[in-house]
């Protein structure tokens, strides 16, 4: 087995790894860390945008929002088959959590850590009506086009290869809720409510990118995982998301550190 002075030098050189067998158990772990965090924020994403399916206002919408959870769906799926070669045991993943499960409105859970799955933090967080899920949709859609182009350049080519397949998909589903907020403004929805919904959820999505601290940080880039850091991600985020918002007559909220004024999450790279 590689060790990990020779692994380090291998992908700091441009090397990248191909199998299970390739990797250090501190690699290892990780690389299913990362893979854990996107399987299960796309399980739980997926199962709460389902509940949105219905409360979307035409035939078309209700198609497009069926599509992005099948599709989510098989995001996750394709990445699983990836940690099984590592051993995880996936037969009943599907069903060892409660993923369309979500907290009240108000709450605020800031770094801390609910329940046994990995989603990231902005899945445990309600959707109110079809207006906010689009917003939601925008947001956080443009946050995961950013994470996953860093993460298409991973030292592990299977995942990056994966995701760099996965990419397209989510950059159509980011537009798409784009789409869906241009169609509700056009159509009279208020635009102050809109405005709301960006105001609960541009923070939330925000603490996605993380602390720029991060233990997990540091071992990713050693590792060539990632190489971007949590300011660079979030200024790529910030540089795709405001002039959309400003295109809808909609606002800008000022970031803080975190949700209301509490420390990040954890980050899903």
């Amino acid at each position: 087995m590689v060790d990990e002075e020779s692994l380090v030098s291998f992908v700091a050189g441009g090397g990248r790894l191909s199998a299970p067998d390739n990797v250090t158990p501190r690699y290892r772990g990780e690389l299913m860390r990362l893979m854990a965090i996107f399987v299960d924020s796309e399980m739980a994403g997926a199962s709460g945008f389902a509940d949105c399916i219905n409360l979307a206002p035409g035939l078309k919408e209700r198609i497009v929002a069926t599509r992005i959870v099948l599709e989510k769906f098989d995001h996750a799926r394709k990445v699983l088959e990836l940690m099984e070669q590592f051993g995880a045991h996936t037969d009943q993943y599907v069903g060892a959590h409660p993923w369309a499960s979500r907290l009240d409105r108000s709450a605020n859970l800031g770094t801390r850590r609910i329940g046994d799955d990995m989603r990231l933090n902005v899945f445990h967080y309600p959707i109110n009506g079809w207006v906010d899920s689009v917003v939601m949709n925008l947001l956080m859609g443009q946050a995961t086009v950013v994470q996953l182009d860093e993460l298409s350049r991973s030292s592990y080519q299977p995942l990056a290869d994966t995701l760099a397949e996965i990419l397209p998909v989510e950059r159509r589903h980011a537009e798409l809720g784009e789409d869906g907020l241009r169609a509700a403004l056009e159509k009279g929805h208020d635009r102050i409510d809109a405005q709301a919904s960006v105001n609960y959820w541009y923070p939330r999505v925000a603490d996605t990118f993380g602390r720029s601290s991060s233990d997990h940080y540091e071992q990713h880039r050693r590792y060539g995982l990632r190489q971007k850091s949590r300011e660079d991600l979030l200024a790529l985020w910030q540089g795709s998301v405001h002039p959309i918002l400003e295109g809808f007559g909609l606002s800008v909220p000022d970031l803080v550190t975190g949700s209301a004024g509490q420390a990040p999450q954890r980050v899903l790279a």
